[in-house]
């Protein structure tokens, strides 16, 4: 299985974008998924994710209320999409798929990567 995540990309602060993760050679719909962040010179962090069935999403507390993470099984691609962006939330976004919730929250033991795209919010 290969995860390849795209969208990402230059913005002014205040604006918006849209990720997407999209998952081949499986169909990946039973996994959680979900995105994770690292900014230059910080560690790894939680962003975003959504259990198999969509219908529990679950955000960091610092992009709650401004990302809304999504998903669409019958594309075996999952979605971010990013409002209100501010010039902390420059960094490269990963994408990663799990079968369990807790593994894709911790980023720890996690069976699938994507190989990460770059998000810039400039000030």
């Amino acid at each position: 299985v290969q995860l390849q995540a795209y969208g990402g990309g230059l913005v002014q602060a205040g604006g918006s974008l849209r990720l997407s993760c999209a998952a081949a050679g499986r169909t990946l719909n039973n996994y959680t998924m979900g995105w994770h962040r690292q900014a230059p010179g910080k560690e790894r962090e939680f962003v975003a994710q959504i259990d198999s069935s969509g219908d529990w999403p679950h955000y960091a507390d610092s992009v709650k209320g401004r990302f809304t993470i999504s998903r669409d099984n019958a594309k075996s691609t999952m979605y971010l999409r990013m409002e209100s962006l501010k010039a902390e939330d420059t960094a490269v976004y990963y994408c990663a798929a799990d079968p369990y919730y807790g593994i894709v929250l911790t980023g720890i033991g996690v069976e699938y990567w994507g190989p990460g795209t770059l998000v810039t919010v400039s000030s």
